[in-house]
C-alpha cells in the first residue's frame, strides 16, 4: 500500500470543531487496507462530554463500523498531540501507527506530561511520526485562542 497523508482531512474536521466553538482538533482513522473508517473533530462543548475528544470520537465510530473493540493495523491522524486519555484509547484499540502535528507541552500524553506509552504497564505501543502539518495545526490552535482572550 502506498503512503498517503490524510493530515489534510484532519485539519479540515480541525476547522469544522472551530467554526462550531470546539477546540480545533482533528482525527482520521484509515483501516490496514487504507480505507477511511472514522473522521472526527472535537465536540466536548456541544456533547457535554469532557471524554469527546476527536480522537475518542473517531476510536468509537471505527470500532461500530467494524463491530470490533479493537482495530489492528488501523493508523490514525491527529492535529494535536494526543492527551493521556486519548493516548491510553489508542493503546486499548490496538491502533499501529499514530501520525500527529502540533506538539501539547501542557496535555499531551505522548512526548509530554504522562508519556502514556512509555509506561511499563501500557499494553500496546503504536509506531508514532510527529510534526505532520504541525505549522499549520499549531496556527489553528493559536488562533482559535486568541480570538477568545
Amino acid at each position: 500500500m502506498d503512503f498517503a497523508s490524510h493530515m489534510p482531512t484532519a485539519l479540515d474536521e480541525a476547522r469544522a470543531a472551530a467554526r462550531r466553538g470546539e477546540v480545533p482538533v482533528g482525527a482520521v482513522l484509515v483501516g490496514a487496507d487504507g480505507a477511511v473508517l472514522a473522521r472526527a473533530g472535537n465536540r466536548t462543548r456541544e456533547m457535554r462530554d469532557p471524554t469527546a475528544h476527536a480522537e475518542i470520537l473517531a476510536i468509537r465510530a471505527a470500532c461500530a463500523h467494524l463491530g470490533s473493540e479493537r482495530l489492528p493495523g488501523a493508523r490514525l491522524w491527529v492535529t494535536l498531540e494526543p492527551c493521556p486519555m486519548c493516548a491510553a484509547a489508542i493503546s486499548a484499540a490496538r491502533i499501529e501507527m499514530l501520525y500527529y502535528g502540533a506538539e501539547d507541552p501542557r496535555m499531551g500524553g505522548v512526548r509530554h506530561g504522562a508519556r502514556v506509552f512509555d509506561h511499563p504497564q501500557c499494553h500496546h505501543r503504536p509506531e508514532i511520526i510527529d510534526g505532520i502539518s504541525a505549522e499549520e495545526s499549531r496556527r489553528l490552535l493559536q488562533e482559535f485562542f486568541r480570538e477568545r482572550r
